[in-house]
C-alpha cells in the first residue's frame, strides 16, 4: 500500500514526545507523499503540524486498530514498533492490571509492587496441561511449556529470568520452581520439592539485600537445575552461583543495606541460643549501619530468621551447624568494629588487645587473639632467599581487614551453597532437568565499577544466545510451514563480546596489569586507550583519563577504572587465612582448607622436616583473578544453556518509586531496549509477524467473500483467492501449510476493509429498517381508518337490530297473554269436575270398607275359639303320655342301675372299660396272690412269735412283780420317768425353737419384701423425676432451638463430614503410596545394586486395614448422623459431650451384666435342686400317670390320624365338587360346617381321654391301697412305734431340706439387699454430687445418667429379646414340622379312597362319585411351591469355598456378567452368606468373609483405578451391602419400612455395627475414586465444549492470536489439540449416568456425583474464562449461556434437577450474563452488582478487565465503570482467591435406602458358577 492510502484523514499515528516518549495523534488532512508538513490533532484536541524530513524525521508510526489494543501477545499486533509495544503494555498494566504479556517466545513481566492473588495452587492446576497461548500470559504458562517440552521431546530445558534490580526476577524464579514442585512432586516421601523451595529463603537471606531500586535485590546470579526422573518426578536439584557482590559486606551506599542475614541476627539477638554471639542492634555495627536505614517497611527480620532456620532444618543442616554459621556471621560484624589505631609515624598501626570486638571475633572463630592482633597490622613479604615482616599503615590494615571479612563471607556463602546441593543431591539416575537462571539484568548507574562490567558482560553473552535462538525459531517456523525463507538481518553483538573476552581484550589486559608488581588502574586505562581506541564499541570520555565507555547492545555505559585491579585480584593475606585454618572449630578450618592440603593430610604418613624452610608457593585460587573465574563460569553456563531449550522471562520495573501499578514510560522503554524485547519485535517485523490459521482467517474475513466462496468446502483455496484479490503485492503475504503469514500492517488493512464492509452493511440495514418503519406507520394509519369504519357500521346495525327485537317482543307478549287467559279458564272448569268425582268415589269406598270390617271381625272370633279348644285337648293328651313315659323310664333305669352295680363290683367291668389294662390287672392279681401267700406265711410266723412273746411277757411280769416288791424299785422307775419327761421337754423346746425360727424367718422375709417395695417405690419416684427433668430439657431445647442454630449445626456437620472424608481420602492416598512403595521394593529385587531386606524394611502390614474393633468404641457415621437429627440440636450436642463417658459406662454395665448373670445362674441351680427334691416326691405317682398317658395317647393318635385322613379326603372331595359345579359359597359353608364338627369331636375326644386317665389312676391307687392294707393287717405296738419313728425321721429330713431352702433364699435376699443398698448409696452420692453442680452441669450430668440408665435398660431388653427370639425360632421350627406333617396328610388325603366309609362316629364322610378324577400333577405342583416357601434367604458355604466365593463374586466379577439380573446381585449374595454364618453363630466365618471381601474389593478397585464402570459397579454393591447390614440389623430405626418377612430375616447373633463403619469408609473412598475418574474423563472436554465449540453457528468472532497454538506448544505427532463439542460432553455425562443407574446406585448418590461433575465443569469453565482474554466477549457469553441451558435441560430430562445441583452452575451462568449485559451507566453497575451474587468482586472485576470487543461496533469497558463496580462491592466479604478450586470435593452423605426385594425370591444365575452354595 502506498503512503497516500495509509496516511489519510482520521488515521491515528504515534509521534515522539520528550516526556511520555510517544504520544498519540490523529491526522486531520490527507497527507501526500513528499509534503514537508503533516497536520495532526492531539488527544486533547490541540492542533499540531508535524515536520517530515526524510531519514532524519521519518513519517510517524501508525497506530493499531482498537480491536488489537490490549492483546496478550505483542506479535499479534498488526503494526510492530516501539510505540505500539509500549502502549499495549501500558494499557494491559494500568487498565486491566495484567502484569504478564507475551512477546513471541518471551514473557514480559512487569513488577506490580503489590501482592496479587494469581499464584495459588488452583492457578497452577488451571495452567497445568495447557498449551502456551491457550491461557492468559503467566509465569506458570512458561513453566508448563518447559515441563511439557521436557516430557515430550526428552530434552533439557532452561528458563532464563533476567531484568534489572527491582524488576521481580527472584520472585518470578521462585514461582517457576513452585510450579515444578507442585506439578512434578516427588514420587516418594523424600519431599525433594519442599527442599528445593526451602533453598529460596536461605539464598535470599545470604545473597539478597536492600538497594535503592529494590528491597530484596539479588546480589548474585544463580542457576538451579531441577532434576527429574523418567516418570518426570523431582528427584533432586543442583545450584550454581555467579559473581557474589562481596563488596556489599563491607560497604553500602546511602539508603541501602547489607545482606539480610546480618539484620536478621541482630533482630533476634535476644534469643537465649544467641547470647554467645554478643550481638545487639544493627546500628551498633559498622558493616550494617553505613546505609543509615536498617529497616524495611513491612518486613520483620526476626520472623525471616525463623523462616531461614526452618529452611536450614528442612534441608538437613543440624542445629549445631546452624549455630556455627551464625557465629561466623557474627564474627564478621565484630571484625568490622575492630578499630585500627595509626602510629605517630604514619607507617604503622596497631589494634588494642583490649578491643572487645576483636576478642569476640577470635572467640567466635576459635583463633588465637595475639596472632590475629599481630597479623591484622603486619604482612609478610617473601623472596627467594628471605622472608620479611612489614608493618602496614592504618589504611592498608583497614583494607586488609575488609578483605578478610569479604573472604570469610564468600567462603561461607560457597559452603552453604555446597551444603544445599548435598541436601538436594540424589542417588537416582537423572533423566532430564529444567534449569532456572536468575541472573542480573543490564545495569547502568552514575558510577559503574567492576561489578557492573561483569554483569553487562554476562548480559552481552545472554543476548547473543537469545538473538540466535529467536532467529532459529523464526527459521524453524518458516521451514515447518514450507514457505520461502529469506535471510533476516539482526543485531549481532559478537564484536562487543570480542572486545571484552578476546585475546588482548579488556579482561586480558586487566589480568596482565594485575600481575605487574606495581600495576595501577591508571596504567591499565592507558593500555585500553592504546589498544582499543579504533574499536567501534570502545570510546574514551572527553573529560576523563580514568574511565572508558563500551557501546553495549542496550546502551552506552561509562565505567570508572578505580578499584578494578583490587576487585579483580581479590587480595587477602595468607597469614590471616592461615590463622583461620588453625581454628579450633572444624567448620571454620574446613572453610579455608585447600584441596591440596586435604589430599596431603590424608596420604602423608611420615613428616620430614627440611633443614631450611622453602618459600611457599602462592595458592592457585589466589593467583586466578576474579575476571578469569567469572569468564570460565560464564562459558560453562553458556554451554549448559546452548545444550537446552531456553525459555525467556524479561522482568520490567515500571517505576523507580516502587509505587503499585504506576507506569513510567521512559524507564519501561529503556528496559525494553536493554532486555531484547524490541529486538524480538524487530526480527518478527522483518519477516511475517502476523499469522492466521486458515479456519480462523476464513471465519474472520468471510464477510469479504462472495456467497459462493463461503459455501465452498476448500477453505484454503477460498482464502488464497480472496487475498490475491484484496492485496495486489504478493510479497505482503505467504501461504503456509497450516497458516497464512502477513507482513506488518496487512492485518490492519484487512481490518479496515472489513470495517468498511460492515459500515456499508450497516447503512443498508439502516435503510431497510427506516423503510420498514415507514411502512409500519402507513399500515397503522390504514388499520385505524378501517377500525373506525367498522365501529360506525356496527353502530347502525346494532340500532336496526334493536328495532327488530322490540317488534318481535311485542308479538311474543300478545301471544303469551292470550295463551295464559285461555289456559286459566280451562283449568278452572277442570278443577271443578275433578272435585265432584273425588267426593263421589270417596263415599262409595267408605261404604265398602265398613262392610269388609264386619266380616273380618267375625272370622277372628271363630279362629280364636277353635284354637283354644284344640290346645286344651292336646295338653291333656300330652300330660297323660308324659306320666306313662316317666313310669316306664323309671322302671328301665332301676333295672339298668341294678345291672351297673353288679358289673361295678366285678373285675370284668374294668376290663371292658379299658382293654389296654387287662394285662396289667392280671399282673396285679398275680402279685396280690403272691402277697397273700406271703401274708399267710408271715401270719404264721407272727403267731409263733406271739406265742414266744407271750411266754416272755409272762416271765417279764413275774420279774416286774419281784422288782416292785423291792423297796428301791420306785426310785429307779421315777428316775426313768424323769428322764422320759426331760426328753419330752427337750423335744417340746426344740419344737418351740423351730417355730420361733420360722416366725423370725417369716418376719425378716416380710421386712425384706417391704424394704424392696419401698426401694422400688423410691426408684419409681426417681425415674419420674428424671423423666420430668428430661421433659424439661427437651422443652428447653425445643424452645431455644431456631432455624439459624439448625443451619449452623448442619454446616458444622457438613464440615465434620468433609474433614472426615478428606481424612479418608488422605488415608487412601497414603495406602496407595504404601502399595507403590511395596511394589518398588519388590521391583528392586530384580535390579542391580543395593537390595533392602526385611531388616531395613518397615514391618509389613496385613491386607486388612480394619481389625476387630469394640462396638462401644466405633459407631456408624450415618447412624450417628441419623441419631443427631432425631434427637435434636441441643440433645445432640449434649450427647456428643458425654460420648466418652458413655463408652466407659457401657463397659462397666457389661461387667455388671456378667456378674448378675452368674448370680442368676446360681439361683437357677438352687431352684433346680429344690425342684428336684420336690420332684422326687411326686416322681412315683407321675411315672404311673405318664405311662398310662403315653399308652392312651398312642392309641388315640392312631384313631385321630385315621379320622383326620377321612375328614381331609371328604373335605377335598367336597371342595373339588364345588369347584366343578361353581358353587363357591356353598362349598365354603360346607367346609366351615365340617371344621366345626371336627372341632367338637376333638373336644369330646379330649374329655374322654381325661376320663380314661382318671379311671386308670384310680385303679392304680386302689391297687396300692390293697397292697398297703395287706401289709398292715398284722400290727402291734412295736410296729406302731417304728412307723412313728420313721415318720419322725421323714419330717426331720423335710424340715432340714426346707431349712436349707430357706437359708439359700435368705442368702439370695441378703445379696439382693446388699445390691440395693449399694444402688441406694450410689444414688445418694449422685444426688449430692448433682446438688453441688451448676444448673447447666446438672442438666448435662442428668442426661449422662439417663443415657446410662437407658443403656442398662437397652441391655436388659436385648437379653429378653434374645430369649424371645430363641423361643420364637423354636416355635417356628415346630410350626414348620407341623406344616410339613399337614402337607403330608394333605398329599396322602388327596388320594381317592377305596370305598365309602360309613362310620358311627361324630361325623359321617362319604366322597362324591367323581372324586377319583383328581389330578396328581396338581398335588405335586402345590407341594413344590410350598417347599419353595421354606427358603429363608440364606446361602450356605463351607470354609474351604470362601476364597472361591470371593474370587467369583469380587475378583473375577464383570459388570456385564450380571447386567441382565437384579442390580447389586453380588451384594445380595454376600449378605445371604453372612446371614447363614450368623444363623449358625459362627463369628469367625462372618469376620473372615467380610474382611476378605473388603480386601478383594480394594484390590479390584486398585487394579481398575481408571475404569468408571467398574468403580460405579462396586460403589453400588458396597453401598448395598451397607444398607443390607442396616436393614437386617434388627434395630428399630432401620426396620420401619421392612415387610414382616424381611423382619424375620434380621440377624440374630451378631452386631455388625463396626463393619458398617468399615463399609461406610470404603464407600466414601470408592465414591472419591469414582468422582476422580469421571472428572479426569470430562476435564479435557470442558474448555473445548463450553467455550470454544460453536453451539450456535456463525456467532463467534475470531481475533488474531499471535503465537497462540504455535507448533512448539503442541504435540504435532499426536495430531494437535482435540476439540470436543457440547453434545459429546453431554453424551459422556449421559453415559456416566446410565452406568450408575444400571448398576443400581442410590439416586441420592447419583445426584451427588452429578453435582460434583457439574462443579468441575463450572470451576474449569470459569477458571479458563478468567484466564483467557480471547473468550471474554459478548458472543462467548451467548454461547456459554446456551451451553449451560443445555446442561440444565439435561438435568431436567434425567430427573436430576435439584436446587443444590443447579446452584453449582450459578457462577458460570452469571459470568455469561455479565458478558452480555450493558456496561455503561450507573444503573448498569447496580444491575451487575445484584445479578452477580455468586461471583466474587475480584472475579467480576477480572471479567470486566478481560472483556474484549470483537469488532469496532462494540465498546470497551471503561476504567471508571470498573472503579464504580469496585466501590459498590467493597462491603462484600469475599474469599481472596481469584479462581475456583477444581479439586474441591463436596462431603458425601450415604442416606439409608432399604431394599424392597425379598431375599427368598432371589435367583442366582448359573453363569456365576456358584454351585458350591446351598439354599437354606
Amino acid at each position: 500500500m502506498s503512503v497516500n492510502e495509509l496516511y489519510t484523514k482520521l488515521t491515528r499515528v504515534w509521534i515522539p514526545d520528550p516526556d511520555e516518549v510517544w504520544r498519540a495523534a490523529e491526522i486531520t488532512q490527507d497527507y501526500k507523499e513528499g509534503e514537508p508538513l503533516m497536520h495532526l490533532k492531539l488527544e486533547d484536541e490541540t492542533p499540531l503540524e508535524y515536520a517530515v524530513d526524510g531519514e532524519r524525521r521519518p513519517l510517524p508510526f501508525l497506530r493499531n486498530p482498537d480491536i488489537l489494543v490490549g492483546e496478550n501477545d505483542l506479535t499479534a499486533l498488526s503494526y510492530l514498533h516501539e510505540p505500539a509495544v509500549l502502549h499495549n503494555l501500558r494499557v494491559r498494566f494500568l487498565e486491566s492490571n495484567h502484569i504478564y504479556t507475551y512477546c513471541g517466545i518471551v514473557l514480559v513481566a512487569i513488577n506490580p509492587y503489590e501482592q496479587l492473588q494469581i499464584y495459588g495452587e488452583e492457578v497452577i492446576n488451571a495452567y497445568s496441561g495447557q498449551n502456551m497461548g491457550d491461557m492468559d500470559p503467566h509465569i506458570f504458562a512458561v513453566a508448563e511449556e518447559a515441563f511439557k517440552q521436557m516430557a515430550r521431546d526428552e530434552k533439557n530445558q532452561s528458563i532464563i529470568v533476567s531484568g534489572e534490580s527491582g524488576a521481580g526476577k527472584t520472585v518470578s524464579a521462585k514461582y517457576a520452581m513452585r510450579f515444578f514442585a507442585t506439578v512434578g512432586g516427588s514420587a516418594n516421601d523424600t519431599n525433594v520439592e519442599e527442599k528445593v523451595l526451602a533453598s529460596s529463603p536461605i539464598m535470599e537471606a545470604i545473597g539478597n539485600a536492600k538497594t535503592t531500586r529494590n528491597d530484596n535485590s539479588s546480589r548474585f546470579g544463580k542457576y538451579i537445575q531441577i532434576g527429574f526422573s523418567r516418570h518426570f518426578h523431582i528427584i533432586g536439584a543442583n545450584m550454581r552461583t555467579y559473581l557474589l557482590e562481596k563488596s556489599r559486606v563491607v560497604f553500602q551506599a546511602e539508603d541501602e543495606r547489607n545482606y539480610h542475614i546480618f539484620y536478621q541476627l541482630c533482630a533476634s539477638s535476644s534469643l537465649p541460643e544467641f547470647s554467645d554471639l554478643a550481638l545487639g542492634s544493627a546500628e551498633d555495627f559498622v558493616y550494617t549501619s553505613m546505609g543509615e536505614n536498617i529497616f524495611i517497611d513491612g518486613v520483620s527480620d526476626a520472623e525471616d530468621l525463623a523462616k531461614t532456620r526452618h529452611a536450614f532444618t528442612l534441608l538437613g543442616i543440624k542445629e549445631s551447624s546452624q549455630i556455627n554459621i551464625f557465629k561466623i556471621l557474627a564474627s564478621i560484624l565484630h571484625l568490622g568494629n575492630v578499630e585500627v589505631v595509626a602510629e605517630r609515624d604514619g607507617e604503622s598501626c596497631h589494634v588494642s588487645r583490649d578491643d572487645v570486638h576483636l576478642q569476640h571475633f577470635c572467640r567466635l572463630l576459635g583463633v588465637e587473639l595475639p596472632q590475629m592482633e599481630h597479623w591484622l597490622c603486619h604482612r609478610k613479604l617473601m623472596t627467594a632467599s628471605e622472608t620479611y615482616v612489614k608493618t602496614m599503615t592504618s589504611r592498608q590494615a583497614a583494607t586488609a581487614r575488609d578483605a578478610l571479612a569479604k573472604h570469610i563471607y564468600a567462603h561461607l556463602f560457597d559452603w552453604i551453597v555446597e551444603q544445599i546441593n548435598l541436601s538436594l543431591k540424589t542417588s537416582s539416575k537423572q533423566n532430564s532437568f529444567i534449569g532456572v537462571l536468575d541472573i542480573y539484568g543490564f545495569e547502568t548507574f552514575e558510577v559503574n565499577s567492576f561489578e557492573q562490567f561483569c554483569i553487562n558482560y554476562a548480559n552481552e553473552k545472554l543476548q547473543q544466545q537469545f538473538n540466535s535462538h529467536v532467529f532459529k525459531l523464526e527459521q524453524d517456523e518458516y521451514m515447518k510451514e514450507q514457505i520461502p525463507w529469506t535471510l533476516i538481518d539482526f543485531y549481532d553483538n559478537q564484536p562487543c563480546i570480542d572486545l571484552i573476552e578476546a585475546r588482548l581484550g579488556i579482561l586480558d589486559l586487566l589480568d596482565e596489569e594485575c600481575k605487574v608488581p606495581k600495576g595501577t588502574d591508571q596504567n591499565w586505562a592507558q593500555k585500553l586507550y592504546q589498544k582499543h581506541s579504533g574499536s567501534a564499541h570502545f570510546q574514551k570520555p572527553r573529560m576523563s583519563n580514568t574511565s572508558f565507555i563500551i557501546a553495549h547492545f542496550a546502551d552506552k555505559v561509562e565505567y570508572q577504572c578505580e578499584g578494578f585491579l583490587e576487585k579483580n585480584r581479590d587480595t587477602v593475606y595468607d597469614e590471616q587465612v592461615n590463622i583461620l585454618k588453625a581454628s579450633q572449630f572444624k567448620l571454620v578450618a574446613d572453610l579455608f582448607l585447600d584441596k591440596d592440603d586435604v589430599v596431603s593430610s590424608k596420604s602423608s604418613r611420615v613428616n620430614v622436616r627440611a633443614a631450611k624452610s622453602a618459600p611457599k608457593a602462592p595458592n592457585k585460587e589466589h593467583r586466578k583473578s576474579v575476571g578469569l573465574q567469572f569468564r570460565s563460569s560464564l562459558h560453562l553456563l553458556m554451554e549448559t544453556l546452548n545444550a537446552t531449550t531456553p525459555h525467556y522471562v524479561r522482568c520490567i520495573k515500571p517505576n523507580d518509586l516502587k509505587e503499585p501499578f504506576s507506569f513510567d514510560s521512559g524507564r519501561a522503554v529503556q528496559q525494553l531496549r536493554a532486555c531484547g524485547v524490541l529486538e524480538t519485535i524487530r526480527i518478527s517485523a522483518a519477516g511475517y509477524p502476523s499469522r492466521w490459521t486458515y479456519p480462523d482467517f476464513f471465519s474472520r474475513y468471510r464477510v469479504l467473500m462472495r456467497k459462493s466462496d463461503v459455501a465452498s468446502s476448500d477453505k484454503k483455496l477460498v482464502c488464497r483467492n480472496l487475498l490475491e484479490k484484496l492485496i495486489q503485492d504478493p510479497d505482503m503475504f505467504q501461504f503456509g501449510r497450516t497458516k497464512i503469514f502477513f507482513r506488518a500492517g496487512q492485518v490492519a488493512y484487512l481490518e479496515k476493509l472489513r470495517a468498511d464492509k460492515f459500515r456499508s452493511a450497516c447503512i443498508l440495514i439502516q435503510k431497510m429498517v427506516r423503510g420498514w418503519l415507514q411502512r409500519l406507520r402507513y399500515l397503522k394509519i390504514r388499520q385505524c381508518a378501517v377500525l373506525l369504519q367498522r365501529y360506525g357500521r356496527g353502530y347502525l346495525a346494532r340500532r336496526y337490530a334493536d328495532y327488530l327485537r322490540l317488534t318481535r317482543a311485542a308479538l311474543v307478549c300478545q301471544k303469551r297473554f292470550r295463551m295464559v287467559r285461555d289456559r286459566r279458564a280451562f283449568l278452572r272448569v277442570r278443577r271443578a269436575a275433578v272435585t265432584i268425582q273425588a267426593y263421589t268415589r270417596g263415599m262409595y269406598t267408605r261404604r265398602i270398607y265398613q262392610e269388609f270390617r264386619l266380616h273380618h271381625r267375625a272370622l277372628v272370633l271363630q279362629r280364636n275359639v277353635r284354637g283354644w279348644l284344640q290346645r286344651r285337648r292336646f295338653l291333656r293328651a300330652r300330660a297323660a303320655a308324659v306320666v306313662i313315659q316317666c313310669a316306664f323310664r323309671r322302671l328301665q333305669a332301676r333295672r339298668q342301675l341294678k345291672t351297673l352295680k353288679i358289673e361295678a363290683r366285678s373285675a370284668q367291668h374294668l376290663k371292658k372299660l379299658n382293654t389296654g389294662m387287662e394285662n396289667k390287672i392280671v399282673q396285679l392279681q398275680r402279685k396280690m396272690d403272691d402277697q397273700s401267700k406271703e401274708l399267710r406265711s408271715q401270719n404264721e410266723q407272727l403267731q409263733q412269735a406271739n406265742v414266744t412273746l407271750g411266754s416272755e411277757v409272762q416271765s417279764l411280769q413275774k420279774k416286774l412283780q419281784e422288782a416292785q416288791s423291792r423297796p428301791s424299785g420306785g426310785d429307779q422307775l421315777g428316775a426313768l420317768q424323769a428322764n422320759l419327761d426331760k426328753l419330752h421337754e427337750e423335744m417340746e423346746e426344740a419344737q418351740n425353737q423351730k417355730n420361733v425360727m420360722k416366725d423370725q424367718h417369716n418376719i425378716e422375709k416380710m421386712d425384706l419384701l417391704q424394704r424392696v417395695e419401698e426401694l422400688e417405690a423410691e426408684n419409681a419416684l426417681l425415674k419420674s423425676e428424671k423423666e420430668e427433668l428430661n421433659r424439661r430439657i427437651a422443652n428447653q431445647s425445643q424452645s431455644s432451638s431456631s432455624s439459624d442454630s439448625g443451619a449452623t449445626l448442619q454446616l458444622q456437620l457438613d464440615e465434620e463430614r468433609k474433614l472426615y472424608q478428606n481424612l479418608l481420602k488422605e488415608f487412601s492416598r497414603l495406602e496407595q503410596r504404601y502399595d507403590n512403595l511395596k511394589e518398588e521394593v519388590s521391583l528392586s529385587k530384580f535390579q542391580p545394586g543395593h537390595r533392602r531386606t526385611l531388616s531395613n524394611l518397615s514391618s509389613p502390614e496385613s491386607d486388612s486395614n480394619y481389625p476387630s474393633v469394640s462396638t462401644s468404641e466405633v459407631g456408624d457415621t450415618e447412624d450417628s448422623l441419623q441419631q443427631v437429627q432425631d434427637m435434636g440440636v441441643e440433645a445432640a450436642a449434649l450427647d456428643i459431650s458425654v460420648f466418652m463417658k458413655l463408652q466407659k459406662r457401657v463397659r462397666e454395665l457389661e461387667q455388671e451384666r456378667r456378674r448378675l448373670q452368674t448370680n442368676l445362674d446360681q439361683k437357677e441351680a438352687l431352684t433346680r435342686r429344690n425342684s428336684e427334691i420336690k420332684h422326687s416326691e411326686h416322681e412315683a405317682a407321675d411315672q404311673a400317670y405318664n405311662a398310662l398317658k403315653t399308652q392312651e395317647l398312642e392309641s388315640e393318635n392312631s384313631k385321630l390320624k385315621s379320622e383326620l385322613n377321612e375328614l381331609r379326603r371328604s373335605v377335598a372331595d367336597q371342595a373339588e365338587q364345588a369347584a366343578q359345579s361353581g358353587a363357591a359359597p356353598q362349598q365354603q359353608e360346607s367346609y366351615s360346617v365340617l371344621l366345626s364338627q371336627l372341632k367338637s369331636s376333638n373336644e369330646e375326644l379330649d374329655a374322654r381321654k381325661e376320663e380314661v386317665l382318671m379311671l386308670k389312676t384310680q385303679i392304680v391307687a386302689a391297687t396300692q391301697r390293697l397292697d398297703n392294707h395287706a401289709e398292715k393287717l398284722p400290727e402291734d405296738k412295736d410296729e406302731a412305734i417304728e412307723s412313728l419313728t420313721e415318720a419322725k425321721r421323714l419330717l426331720e429330713s423335710q424340715l432340714q431340706s426346707q431349712s436349707r431352702f430357706h437359708a439359700d433364699e435368705l442368702e439370695a435376699l441378703q445379696s439382693q439387699i446388699e445390691c440395693l443398698r449399694d444402688d441406694v448409696e450410689k444414688k445418694q452420692q449422685l444426688l449430692s454430687f448433682t446438688a453441688s453442680l451448676s444448673p447447666q452441669a446438672q442438666v448435662e450430668f442428668g442426661v449422662t445418667q439417663e443415657i446410662s440408665r437407658l443403656t442398662n435398660d437397652n441391655l436388659d431388653l436385648k437379653e429378653q429379646l434374645e430369649k424371645l427370639d430363641k423361643n420364637e425360632r423354636k416355635l417356628k421350627k415346630q410350626l414348620r414340622i407341623y406344616m410339613k406333617r399337614v402337607q403330608e396328610l394333605e398329599v396322602s388325603g388327596s388320594r381317592p379312597p377305596a370305598g365309602c366309609h360309613d362310620g358311627a362316629g361324630p361325623m359321617k364322610v362319604c366322597p362324591v362319585s367323581h372324586s377319583s378324577r383328581t389330578k396328581p400333577e396338581l398335588g405335586r405342583q402345590v407341594t413344590v411351591q410350598r417347599k419353595e416357601k421354606d427358603f429363608e434367604g440364606m446361602l450356605e458355604f463351607s470354609r474351604e469355598d470362601e476364597a472361591q466365593l470371593v474370587k467369583m463374586l469380587v475378583t473375577d466379577m464383570k459388570p456385564e456378567g450380571v447386567a441382565a439380573t437384579v442390580p447389586c446381585l453380588p451384594a445380595y449374595i454376600l449378605f445371604m452368606c453372612i446371614r447363614h454364618a450368623d444363623h449358625i453363630n459362627d463369628d469367625q466365618k462372618v469376620e473372615s468373609l467380610l474382611t476378605t471381601t473388603i480386601n478383594a474389593i480394594k484390590k479390584v478397585l486398585k487394579k481398575n483405578n481408571e475404569d468408571f464402570e467398574m468403580t460405579s459397579f462396586w460403589l453400588a454393591n458396597t453401598s448395598r451391602v451397607l444398607h443390607c447390614l442396616k436393614q437386617y440389623s434388627g434395630e428399630e430405626a432401620y426396620m420401619t419400612q421392612n415387610t414382616a418377612k424381611q423382619n424375620e430375616h434380621c440377624l440374630k447373633n451378631f452386631d455388625l455395627a463396626e463393619y458398617r463403619q468399615v463399609l461406610s469408609d470404603l464407600s466414601i473412598q470408592i465414591y472419591q475414586q469414582l468422582v476422580r475418574v469421571a472428572e479426569a474423563a470430562i476435564q479435557p472436554m470442558i474448555v473445548s465444549a463450553m467455550l470454544e465449540s460453536e453451539s450456535i453457528p456463525s456467532l463467534a468472532g475470531v481475533k488474531p492470536m499471535g503465537y497462540r497454538n504455535r507448533s512448539s506448544s503442541m504435540d504435532l505427532d499426536a495430531g494437535g489439540p482435540t476439540s470436543y463439542t457440547l453434545r459429546e460432553l453431554i453424551r459422556q455425562l449421559a453415559h456416566f449416568h446410565g452406568l450408575m443407574r444400571d448398576h443400581g446406585l442410590d439416586p441420592e448418590i447419583v445426584e451427588q456425583v452429578v453435582r460434583q461433575l457439574f462443579h468441575c465443569i463450572n470451576a474449569v469453565t470459569l477458571n479458563n474464562l478468567l484466564l483467557r482474554k480471547d473468550v471474554c466477549s459478548w458472543s462467548t457469553g451467548m454461547q456459554l449461556r446456551y451451553n449451560t441451558s443445555q446442561l440444565e435441560e439435561w438435568l431436567r430430562g434425567n430427573n436430576l434437577y435439584r436446587d443444590r445441583t443447579a446452584a453449582v452452575l450459578d457462577p458460570v451462568i452469571q459470568a455469561a450474563q455479565l458478558l452480555q449485559v450493558k456496561k455503561k451507566s450507573g444503573e448498569d453497575a447496580e444491575a451487575i452488582c445484584s445479578l452477580c451474587s455468586a461471583l466474587t468482586t475480584q472475579q467480576i472485576v477480572k471479567i470486566l478487565n478481560l472483556y474484549t470487543p470483537l469488532n469496532e461496533f462494540e465498546e470497551r469497558v471503561t476504567v471508571s465503570f470498573i472503579r464504580n463496580i469496585q466501590n459498590r462491592l467493597q462491603d462484600r466479604n469475599d474469599p481472596p482467591q481469584l479462581l475456583l478450586d477444581t479439586k474441591q470435593t463436596f462431603p458425601v452423605v450415604f442416606p439409608y435406602t432399604p431394599s424392597n426385594l425379598s431375599l427368598e425370591t432371589l435367583h442366582i444365575p448359573a453363569s456365576l458358577n456358584l454351585h458350591f452354595l446351598f439354599r437354606v
